[in-house]
């Protein structure tokens, strides 16, 4: 019998059959089949070298402070006045609420004090005394918007460049893609966890999404040993593993040569190769028995409250001296997330991050570090200027604010010293200056050297970018 079809009809309407797959193994066998332009062809495409920037960039490297749960800025960087005036009576604005059945209007004046600090001025809490010692080289954000409420929604927009939107590459796989990494030892994206567990929303907070695996971010561990099995056993190591190395990797690289094009295996064994050259690298950045006393008591490893999350922001500072890209620290839940007991829980927040995220910004700074090398600080979300009912006045808390917060940046090409935007009288919306989380990463991106809107990957038959096509704007304003 006759089909009545064309050829072109035949191999359309049999695409997804037998035919089809059979002819993308022959043109995968030809080394034919397409490759979208921005990813190069052969073995290993995915590798981390340095890559050229589109212009001179300001910062080479970041470490990202990140507060889960939302600072309360009335409390801490953004003083209201007025806020405390009116403290006990109503509201008049309307008020979007995560906790209704606790929701209340009473405005609730912040019970710490504020003070002007440094030559800029800049008025921080009580809570911040480490903070104040270095307002002179940051930049105070106090016009930050998400437009939600909600924890996961806004991490996954300052993470992933879109509100809500699960499975998108994060900032620090961004850059890595973008610029690679300054050393061929140590992973270029590196994540320092929290002793007592994951973040909110887990490992979606440095996950590569769609792009190679090779991409994500690398996980030291929050207690000793911070990588497991670093070192080989006593018998294995020298010269009889440098020769099991070299003929494991001509196996995987003949293994790769009949498999062009899969990424996962790419990435593998590009990944156990940097495992190999990390033995002497990150045992050695992970060492810091040999900082000085002064240096631990900078970042306030000599007291209990601040010692575990100090060691970590200073082993941040030894990862990016020896060239990783990105560094993100994190704390386990969301500590910030104070509903009720306002004055001992974000107390105890700041006890704990305070002083170690001032030493870090001074320990960068008498480097030479600190004019190459971006620090932020900050959550994702703020919180409302009134009150949850918790029954006592002293067990008061605050419910999530998406509408007006504060973030600081200092380095890498902010202007220090300075302040920019606000909320209204109350701390409630921004008002002046109002800025997005995509405006922060279109800024970040042009102090790496990127464009914002140039720097793309193609997945799902189209052009990806971290910001993905939102409004949004580089800054210029705060950079130096």
């Amino acid at each position: 019998m006759n089909d009545p079809r064309s050829r072109r009809e035949f191999l359309n309407t049999s695409a997804l059959g037998v035919g089809g797959m059979a002819l993308a193994c022959l043109l995968q066998q030809e080394d034919l089949l397409a490759t979208p332009a921005n990813i190069p062809r052969g073995p290993l495409s995915f590798d981390t070298k340095p890559k050229a920037p589109s212009h001179e960039p300001k910062a080479k490297a970041m470490i990202s402070l990140f507060m889960h749960g939302g600072p309360s800025h009335m409390d801490l960087t953004d003083p209201k006045p007025e806020l405390s005036k009116y403290s006990g009576t109503e509201y008049s604005g309307d008020v979007g609420y995560s906790f209704v059945n606790r929701a209340t209007k009473t405005l609730f004046g912040s019970p710490f004090k504020f003070k002007k600090h440094g030559q800029c001025g800049t008025e921080l809490s009580e809570l911040l005394p480490h903070t104040a010692k270095i307002v002179d080289d940051i930049c105070l954000i106090r016009s930050m918007h998400t437009g939600f409420n909600g924890h996961e929604v806004s991490i996954r927009y300052w993470h992933g460049g879109i509100p809500a939107t699960l499975g998108r590459p994060t900032l620090g796989a961004w850059l890595t893609y973008g610029l690679g990494s300054e050393s061929q030892d140590l992973p270029a994206y590196m994540v320092l966890t929290d002793p007592g567990g994951h973040p909110v929303d887990g490992v979606h907070n440095w996950t590569n999404g769609w792009m190679p695996p090779l991409f994500q971010g690398t996980v030291l561990r929050a207690k000793e040993p911070r990588i497991f099995n670093l070192q080989p056993p006593a018998h294995l190591k020298g010269e009889l593993q440098r020769q099991n190395l070299a003929f494991l990797t001509k196996l995987n690289r003949d293994h790769q040569q009949r498999l062009p094009g899969e990424n996962d295996l790419e990435a593998r064994i590009a990944s156990y190769e940097l495992a190999a050259r990390m033995q002497t690298a990150a045992a050695e950045a992970l060492d810091i028995s040999g900082e000085s006393e002064a240096t631990l008591k900078l970042y306030g490893i000599d007291r209990p409250e601040s010692k575990e999350y100090g060691t970590r922001c200073l082993i941040a500072r030894r990862l990016i001296e020896r060239g990783v890209r990105f560094v993100q620290l994190f704390l386990n839940g969301q500590p910030w997330d104070n509903h009720s007991n306002i004055r001992g829980s974000l107390a105890g927040a700041t006890a704990r991050t305070d002083q170690p995220a001032a030493g870090l910004v001074q320990d960068l700074k008498q480097r030479g570090l600190l004019d190459s090398t971006l620090v932020h600080w900050g959550g994702e979300i703020g919180r409302l200027p009134v009150t949850e009912n918790h029954g006592k006045p002293e067990n008061a808390g605050r419910d999530h604010n998406g509408q007006g917060f504060s973030c600081w940046l200092a380095g890498g090409g902010i202007k220090p010293g300075t302040t920019f935007g606000e909320t209204d009288e109350f701390g409630h919306r921004a008002v002046v200056d109002k800025l997005t989380p995509n405006d922060i990463q279109a800024t970040v991106l042009h102090l790496f050297g990127l464009d914002p809107k140039g720097l793309t990957f193609r997945y799902n038959g189209r052009e990806q970018a971290l910001t993905d096509g939102r409004e949004c704007r580089v800054v210029k304003e705060i950079l130096s």
